[in-house]
């Protein structure tokens, strides 16, 4: 197990990879190396996000994958979908540990992948083995050999949290689970130019977006087949609400068998009873986004409707930490053999 392990971030600009940087600067087993940015190269990070000011860091600098190899022994891709695919190939070859932020390495299926997000992938020969690293629900031991791991999306987390418990003690219909999902615009990340995520659009506002067909949708089905072992079938709805952070997911599952309320809760305590991040309310209680603002933890909130025999599930997270950057500094933590909390904020932000 190592002591300090030298990391870089590529994408250092961009929400998530500023928040890596945030949360990365405070951690005490970890050293920042190198921070890439395509349009910001050879300028301090503190002259793009003026927030980061008072941290000791390396300039910006273009992606290289030689300079990554000499300065890191782990590096995180925190660009766009189709940009780790074809350097992540590279920097495995020069002996670099990769976590990945984007959707490139979730999916096992290329065929999925390309369906889903219209690209051919270019790196298929690296789907099976990269670990799908949502800490929870992923096998501790499956660490040890890991060298490339694919970060789970932020819906898909929320999701797959509120739903495995479920689905591993077979209670539910696998098959007609409703996923209502909303988040804060951070999500769409911070180089989106759109008239839909301008302030005047977004004020005052709430609305459905990719109604029809939304590609975390394969994700989370993945994910809970793992867990169920059968067939799993997500109608997912995604909803962009006036906040910058968070996200609220309402899981309605069919209950196959009767089951008291009680016993629902102590079957979510127990599945989660060692997971530090994860936190089951007591019952009558149910989260809210600001309760994990800025925090690496999943709040869960459950009840039964008796009269539609449906379990109703209530999953928050922040987006930018559990969803996404929190969360690959877990999976590094795991990585290295680490305490899965070491570096982490568990405590939310009020007010």
């Amino acid at each position: 197990m190592k002591s300090l392990v030298q990391v870089g971030i590529v994408g250092a600009t961009g929400y998530t990879g500023s928040e890596l940087v945030r949360l990365l600067s405070q951690h005490p087993r970890v050293q920042i190396t190198a921070l890439t940015s395509r349009s910001e190269a050879g300028k301090p990070l503190t002259a793009v996000l003026p927030h980061l000011h008072g941290l000791t860091l390396p300039p910006l600098t273009a992606y290289d994958p030689d300079t990554l190899a000499e300065k890191c022994e782990v590096v995180f891709l925190a660009g766009e979908t189709g940009f780790a695919m074809e350097h992540a190939p590279e920097l495995l070859e020069r002996g670099v540990k990769v976590i990945d932020l984007s959707a490139d390495f979730r999916l096992k299926e290329p065929g999925v992948f390309q369906e889903w997000y219209g690209k051919t992938h270019t790196a298929p020969h690296l789907l099976n083995e990269a670990l799908y690293g949502l800490p929870e629900l992923t096998p501790p031991a499956a660490y040890a050999s890991a060298r490339l791991i694919a970060n789970p999306g932020c819906y898909p987390t929320a999701s797959a949290l509120a739903l495995a418990p479920l689905l591993q003690a077979d209670l539910v219909d696998s098959e007609r689970i409703v996923v209502d999902a909303k988040s804060g615009v951070s999500g769409a990340g911070r180089s989106r130019v759109s008239v839909d995520y301008l302030f005047t659009e977004l004020d005052e506002n709430f609305k459905a977006y990719a109604v029809e067909k939304h590609r975390h949708t394969p994700e989370m089905e993945q994910t809970l087949q793992g867990i169920a072992r059968r067939t799993v079938r997500i109608r997912f709805t995604p909803h962009l609400v006036p906040m910058t952070r968070g996200i609220l997911a309402t899981a309605y599952a069919p209950l196959t068998q009767p089951v008291a309320l009680q016993d629902l809760h102590a079957l979510y305590s127990a599945f989660y009873a060692n997971q530090p991040f994860v936190q089951v309310r007591p019952l009558g209680e149910f989260p809210a986004t600001r309760d994990v603002y800025g925090s690496n933890r999943c709040d869960i909130g459950l009840t039964i409707d008796a009269r539609t025999r449906m379990a109703v599930v209530i999953s928050v997270i922040d987006n930018l930490v559990k969803g996404a950057a929190g969360q690959a500094i877990q999976n590094l933590n795991l990585l290295m053999g680490w305490e899965p909390t070491s570096g982490l904020p568990l405590a939310g932000m009020a007010p």
